[in-house]
């Protein structure tokens, strides 16, 4: 069967608001994940594994730190046109709006669909964390001659009340939409699951087109609430399991089919703590299904009588005399003497003075925390000075600290 073209276009311009205060100056795919990555990089980076090199980035809301980062990391080649990662704010071609929602960021972008004239087209988010290997998701579309398919994620039906649920039968045909039902409608296989929409579409190139065409008449701006749902009364729409999806190199300890949204600060602090142990539920090391980022030129960390244990310290960093235990230290972060750090969060450039104590704490970037610090200690006096999550998180938003306290860019 001759391979298709594919164009695939990654939704990133989300505003993040959950995610306050570390969105204060970023869109929520630019966020730091882990010890060295961005969200955007998993979508990316699963859409390069799968070979589909055609790929188009919408931006919208304080994408400049998004667009920077791409600029310096995902260069994909300078020599084949076919192959690019580019970035689209909005352009305002159709009026003096931004994107309305999800269907209208495509429909305003409908110029670079007839320009590369694809077969089919992949529209992704940008704000998960998980591997998936497109291919399988594009083959079984062929398999079934779909015009759309869903990826859906199997959760307890419990679960799935927060999320668009799609009820689809033995084969797969998806027959109905529901938004956050109060009684979701349960796999046909499996009674005690039900698909959750993963908000990532694969469509036959025309029928895209033709449907982002009739919904803007109709006014209508969003893919799961309008455009898919009017399609399912005239066109072949099947839901992709997501769990079937294999991934080379995944190890058996990981969770089978790792997907996490991280729209939350406390989904976002937990997804964290899924990177660490020895058996991780998300392991980031797979040298056969590698997770790209920026080609950081910066020194290896150094560790001066520090006591680490279940924790990560990127590059660049300096540990000195400090106590370490459940936490992700980022790049450039200075540690003095006499620090405590458990089960933390700390982004890049970070300056933490001697004697401070952090505990279940999210440090936003550039921030100087003071030299006897106690974070994440008292809830009351933190809410007062910070942002204390429902599960009890303390985050402090991104510092004013000058950039020239950092020497290495991305």
């Amino acid at each position: 069967m001759k391979q298709p073209k594919i164009l695939a276009i990654v939704m990133a311009g989300g505003e993040g608001s959950r995610l306050s205060p570390l969105t204060s100056e970023n869109s929520k795919p630019s966020l730091p994940f882990g010890s060295r990555y961005r969200i955007v990089d998993f979508v990316l980076s699963n859409l390069l594994n799968s070979n589909i090199q055609a790929i188009y980035l919408l931006v919208q809301y304080k994408s400049q730190s998004l667009i920077e980062h791409v600029r310096k990391a995902w260069v994909v080649s300078p020599m084949r046109n076919e192959e690019f990662v580019t970035v689209v704010p909005p352009q305002m071609r159709r009026g003096g709006d931004w994107f309305q929602g999800t269907a209208d960021a495509v429909y305003q972008n409908l110029n670079l669909i007839q320009l590369h004239n694809p077969d089919l087209v992949l529209v992704f988010g940008a704000d998960h964390v998980y591997r998936m290997d497109l291919r399988q998701m594009v083959d079984f579309h062929r398999e079934r001659e779909a015009d759309v398919t869903v990826a859906a994620l199997p959760v307890p039906v419990a679960d799935a009340k927060g999320f668009g649920v799609i009820v689809a039968d033995h084969a797969g045909r998806v027959n109905e939409f529901q938004e956050k039902p109060a009684n979701p409608t349960p796999m046909p296989s499996d009674p005690t699951r039900a698909y959750a929409s993963m908000g990532n579409y694969l469509f036959d190139a025309k029928v895209l087109v033709e449907a982002l065409k009739a919904a803007n008449e109709r006014g209508e701006h969003d893919f799961g609430q309008n455009v898919l749902p009017a399609l399912m009364e005239t066109h072949r729409l099947f839901a992709y399991d997501f769990a079937s999806n294999k991934v080379p190199g995944t190890k058996p300890y990981e969770e089978p089919a790792y997907w996490r949204d991280v729209g939350t600060l406390d989904a976002y602090f937990s997804a964290h703590q899924d990177l660490l142990g020895l058996t991780p539920r998300f392991d980031v090391f797979n040298p056969q299904w590698r997770i790209f980022s920026s080609n950081y030129q910066g020194p290896v960390a150094r560790m001066l009588d520090a006591r680490l244990h279940n924790s990560v310290v990127a590059a660049g960093s300096l540990v000195q005399g400090a106590a370490i235990s459940n936490s992700i230290i980022r790049r450039e972060v200075i540690i003095e003497d006499d620090v405590e750090i458990e089960d933390c969060i700390v982004q890049d450039y970070v300056h933490i003075k001697r004697g401070a104590r952090l505990r279940r704490a999210i440090i936003g970037n550039y921030n100087v925390v003071e030299a006897g610090t106690r974070i994440g200690y008292d809830p009351e006096l933190d809410r007062r000075r910070y942002k204390v999550t429902e599960g009890g998180v303390t985050v402090v938003g991104p510092g004013e600290v000058s950039v020239a306290m950092h020497a290495f860019s991305e």
